[in-house]
């Protein structure tokens, strides 16, 4: 097949055996890869209700079609399990260069099940698979562990995707790290990798990706970069400059960045405060150099050379937006320096940024309202803005030790283990949202709340990033769902092919260029009908996955802060609440499922075609 290895691989750790399979054609079509192929896979190889860390539960690598092909922004791989923190269907993607690396190695997909006895890393050169000891290196960091198992290879350009001390520990907030600074971060996917003593996937190879149609590829990206440097010029230069916190100043401004724990406005900060944290400001000082992940032509990263302070770093990448907000204004932290230091910590020992700030603030919360005493979070005083004391939490989170062994787990399991601060939790599906304000974003609400993956910015519906409505506008409800469908159908395919999220976006791929991309690579020749089809179903396959384990709509929540309950009194936001409910039964309607429980009418499962399994699982004959 044009644009796959064509090939998946199946590894049993308890045994240390392995077999190889075909991708077939159909899989290919109907799933592209990414979450789509993984939840495909654990639906029909995972039992239902499986526990997370049981040896029967799964963790997949998954690439897509675009991977290796030399499509823009076609660099991105997919991690699948069930979520620690859910205990429902978790996807997390990366960028880098491992995903292209592992379907090079051979295959489309990676799944392992069972645990080993001691701490391994599976090495796969050219399809050859090798289980390698990792006992030396368990309990290192990231750059200590590339760094050995490069060595031990002879080799420094392999693939390796790891976990960090993280992981290890099981914390539900474990990223899986690839390419020093890159995380598949959100859900705890790292977690369910430590469980199986895991402690990376290895990977190098040169099997050449073959695409259909390379000339029409080309053409397509010639297009894209024309579209990049006209009408979508001016924000693409701008990402392209200072990358994804390239607009904090703005996003603090209009309400979209949490300030005091989603409690505050920009009026708490004063313009010099937020200036300080933006990487407009700190790049002259800081930054040494650019870097862009495989077959990106925006390269937003950058690494920082960071020599002054009492944090002083010869390497480290630059916080991306979300650590920024997490570290800085929804703390009242003011500290470049500790926000830099907070975000090296995070990727050396595999940490989600996310939800490791918004856990601390969660703690300073609740420890400024009196709810814990000094002498019960070690001796620190974490006052709002105390950029020491958040460091001396991060670093007790980065060692599993006192406080730091159970906030590793997240805020939500935190304020279950000490019984209080419930009050001071901001939660989606009980996962720490992004920095982006539902109640600026109005339609995120929709996304957080019923998401087969809650709490995220990055999925599918029409209030992600750049869907916003200025508060003063009256928001209309009454038409959203064949929008927030549309907007869905086009992220998942996005993020199944292996795009990043700024290739689907608006000023990345000019519209239509996915679908021109996947049938140039693919040779598919979808239809726009089969495209909107796809989009749905692949949906439809994580959402089936949760219905499986018994959750329906009645199930997900969402903090009723993040809905403007009760309505903020200040600020760019004041007097918003968000009718999250009313978009919901939009949205399902427009999909034909059944609006009161979310459930798939079996007709429609046949009408997306592939699901044979979900049916008979959801659907069993009496």
């Amino acid at each position: 097949m044009y644009g796959f290895a064509g090939k998946m691989l199946f590894i049993d750790l308890t045994n240390k055996t392995y077999n190889v399979e075909e991708l077939s054609e159909q899989d290919a079509r109907n799933f592209l890869g990414g979450h789509g192929l993984g939840a495909k896979v654990l639906f029909e190889r995972m039992p239902a209700h499986t526990p997370v860390f049981a040896p029967e539960s799964m963790l997949g690598f998954c690439t897509g079609p675009t991977n290796g092909s030399a499509a823009l922004f076609g660099g991105r791989y997919t991690v699948v399990s069930k979520s620690p923190v859910t205990d429902g269907w978790n996807d997390a993607n990366s960028g880098g260069n491992f995903g292209p690396q592992l379907k090079k190695a051979g295959y489309d997909a990676v799944f392992f099940s069972g645990i080993s006895e001691k701490p391994v890393y599976v090495f796969i050169d050219n399809g050859a698979v090798e289980f390698r000891d990792a006992s030396a290196i368990w309990g290192k960091t990231v750059i200590d562990t590339e760094n050995a198992i490069r060595a031990e290879l002879g080799d420094d350009k392999v693939g390796i995707a790891m976990i960090g001390p993280a992981g290890e520990r099981m914390s539900h907030m474990a990223a899986i790290m690839n390419d020093t600074h890159r995380a598949a971060g959100r859900g705890g996917t790292g977690a369910v990798m430590g469980s199986k003593k895991l402690k990376a996937l290895v990977v190098r190879g040169k099997t050449p990706i073959q695409v259909f149609d390379r000339a029409k590829m080309l053409e397509v990206s010639k297009e894209a970069v024309e579209w990049q440097k006209g009408p979508v010029a001016p924000i693409f230069d701008l990402f392209y400059n200072y990358g994804t916190a390239s607009t904090y100043e703005s996003q603090v401004y209009s309400g979209d960045t949490s300030v005091h724990n989603w409690d505050g406005t920009c009026k708490d900060l004063t313009d010099e405060e937020i200036k300080a944290l933006a990487p407009q400001a700190l790049d002259p000082k800081w930054r040494q150099k650019k870097y862009a992940c495989n077959a990106c032509p925006l390269g937003c990263g950058s690494i920082y050379k960071i020599l002054e302070g009492k944090y002083p770093m010869e390497e480290t990448g630059r916080p991306e937006y979300e650590t920024v907000g997490a570290f800085g204004p929804m703390m009242m932290n003011k500290d470049p320096l500790v926000i830099n230091q907070c975000n090296f910590l995070c990727n050396e020992y595999g940490f989600d940024t996310i939800s490791a700030g918004a856990t601390i603030a969660w703690l300073m919360d609740a420890y400024n309202k009196g709810e814990f005493t000094k002498d019960e979070i070690d001796g620190i005083d974490l006052a709002w803005g105390n950029g020491d004391a958040i460091l001396q939490v991060m670093e007790k989170m980065c060692a599993g030790e006192g406080i730091g062994a159970v906030l590793q787990n997240g805020s939500k399991y935190s304020a279950e283990y000490y019984k209080k601060g419930e009050d001071c939790l901001v939660t989606a599906g009980g996962i720490e949202p992004p920095q982006h304000d539902s109640r600026f974003s109005t339609q995120l609400t929709r996304t957080y709340k019923y998401d087969p993956t809650p709490g995220r910015h990055t999925k599918g519906g029409f209030g992600g990033t750049y869907g916003n409505e200025p508060p003063e506008v009256k928001f209309n409800y009454s038409n959203t769902g064949e929008k927030d469908v549309a907007a869905t159908e086009n992220q998942e395919i996005v993020d199944s092919a292996g795009f990043c999220l700024f290739g689907g976006s608006a000023f990345g791929l000019p519209q239509g260029a996915v679908l021109k991309y996947l049938n140039a690579i693919t040779g598919f020749n979808y239809t726009e009908e089969e495209w909107h089809r796809m989009g749905q179903r692949l949906f439809a396959i994580r959402h089936a996955f949760n219905l499986r384990e018994g959750f329906r709509r009645k199930d997900c929540y969402i903090t009723p802060k993040l809905e403007g309950k009760p309505p903020m009194k200040d600020g760019p936001l004041a007097g918003v609440t968000v009718d999250t409910e009313q978009m919901a039964d939009n949205f399902f309607r427009v999909l034909k499922y059944d609006v009161e429980t979310a459930m798939i009418p079996k007709d429609v499962l046949e009408w997306y075609g592939g699901m044979e399994k979900v049916i008979e699982d959801l659907y069993p004959e009496k």
